[in-house]
């Protein structure tokens, strides 16, 4: 099973179990996905820890604490112990430019349509490149949705 079908608790040989063996690629994708913007071979300005951590924060950010479990688990595994506070919401950060990078995370889960060009200047300005900036944007997309099909599976699987 993969970890979305897991998070849902989606049981074999259940209708929805049934459902989502036909769409064994969607799922395939979305494990892809989950590796190449939390662990990927060039983690750039982005380390996998802190990555992790943010994946983590995003979920507690749209209360999945399973889902922020697993990401709490990636961030032990990457072994960045100054990263793991940041997982947890109300964190203060001393660092600028990994304040900047939290505040953005967070804006990109609670209120994307607030981003602007102010906010990716801000980003700049601390340091953050631009490829790191859509690193950032590709992490937020991902686990954004990763929460929003957990959840509407969970639903469906629950009515079954």
């Amino acid at each position: 099973m993969t970890l979305i079908e897991t998070l849902a608790a989606v049981r074999p040989g259940s209708a929805l179990g049934e459902a989502m063996e036909k769409r064994a690629e969607i799922l395939r994708l979305s494990e892809a996905a989950h590796d190449a913007v939390l662990l990927p071979r060039d983690a750039g300005g982005l380390s996998h820890g802190l990555r992790a951590a943010l994946a983590a924060r995003m979920a507690r950010h749209n209360h999945d604490e399973k889902l922020a479990k697993h990401y709490d688990e990636l961030v032990k595994d990457a072994a960045e112990a100054s990263t793991a506070p940041l997982a947890r919401l109300g964190t203060s950060v001393t660092d600028e430019r990994i304040a900047e990078i939290v505040r953005h995370a967070d804006r990109l889960t609670v209120a994307p349509r607030e981003a602007t060009r102010a906010h990716i200047e801000a980003l700049r300005s601390v340091g953050v490149s631009d490829a790191d900036i859509v690193r950032l944007s590709e992490l937020a997309a991902f686990v954004n949705y990763q929460v929003r099909v957990i959840a509407g599976l969970a639903l469906i699987g629950a009515r079954q």
